[in-house]
């Protein structure tokens, strides 16, 4: 009899690969899709990847995106671009304000996640995600204020109205940082939407769970499919590709690690704005305008007086 249950419990797995909860009851593991045009597909190579927590036991599985998704991760972005660009500011601040109120239905679940994947206090992670939430909400509060402060009047010497307004530059590839998996995905994706863009964002291959679950929020709150597509896999595979990319208009390597030099010189093939930044970064820190500014390209309107 004790054989048999013995045989039993290898059939079932490790403590691993399947935990059982307090009623002895196999916990269902999850294999996550991706999120491209406010669908979720699996990965046309029908590859996935385990995901471990901090203590090495198995979470889930996400999909290995492949580099004919990310194309069709750009051909999404870029059909929404349009649409997304010409709402008002105020209309992408209600929807931004949305997100975060869909992210707070979800806290337990993104506290759990990040606790899981970071190996952190459960304290900890609460606070992550609060910051997480609250970031939606400052950009939001943005959506509709950016282009009167970064936008500007122009004194000029002559009998001409001048005037400087900045404008989305288009489809922006983000690569997620791999260290704050959702304060740190926030931070650097709402400013890109927040100013009229669209997006294809490489989550962090550590740690995908934060953003598989917020793109789950994202296709549940009013934003439109397209607006942000979400890949998960590997980052050597995915980055190079979107890089090099021709429909791709500027790129954010804030998570690129060691390849950003390589990804810089494929951007400036196609001529792409693109974001470096430099040493360790603070996200629970008052971002401001600095992660608005470098996807907005500043359109000179010139216009005689008195004819």
């Amino acid at each position: 009899m004790a054989e048999s249950g013995k045989r039993a419990k290898g059939a079932r797995g490790s403590a691993a690969e399947r935990s059982e909860d307090a009623a002895g009851r196999l916990a269902v593991r999850k294999t996550y899709k991706l999120y491209l045009g406010g669908a979720f597909p699996r990965s046309e190579s029908g590859r996935s990847y385990p995901v471990t927590s901090a203590k090495g036991d198995h979470l889930a599985n996400a999909a290995a995106a492949s580099r004919k998704d990310a194309r069709d991760a750009v051909v999404a972005a870029r059909a929404a671009f349009g649409g997304w660009s010409s709402r008002t500011g105020y209309n992408r601040g209600q929807i931004l304000y949305r997100v975060a109120e869909m992210m707070e239905g979800r806290r337990a679940q993104f506290t759990a996640e990040i606790a899981a994947a970071d190996g952190i206090s459960r304290t900890r992670a609460e606070s992550m995600v609060s910051a997480a939430i609250d970031r939606w909400v400052y950009y939001a509060g943005w959506t509709d204020k950016f282009i009167q402060v970064i936008g500007a009047t122009n004194p000029v010497s002559g009998p001409y109205f001048n005037s400087s307004s900045p404008e989305p530059t288009g489809v922006v590839a983000v690569i997620a940082p791999p260290e704050a998996p959702l304060l740190g995905l926030v931070s650097v994706l709402a400013p890109v939407i927040a100013t009229g863009n669209t997006a294809v964002v490489v989550a962090s291959e550590r740690a995908p769970l934060p953003a598989v679950t917020l793109a789950e929020v994202l296709a549940t709150s009013d934003l439109p499919g397209g607006v942000v597509n979400i890949l998960t896999g590997r980052l050597h595979e995915l980055a190079p590709h979107l890089a090099a990319h021709a429909d791709v208009n500027a790129l954010d390597l804030t998570g690129a690690g060691e390849l950003a030099a390589g990804l810089e010189e494929d951007a400036a093939q196609t001529l792409k704005r693109v974001l470096r930044p430099s040493g360790d970064i603070d996200w629970a820190a008052d971002p401001g305008i600095s992660w608005m500014t470098p996807f907005l390209e500043v359109k000179t309107v010139w216009h005689p007086i008195g004819v």
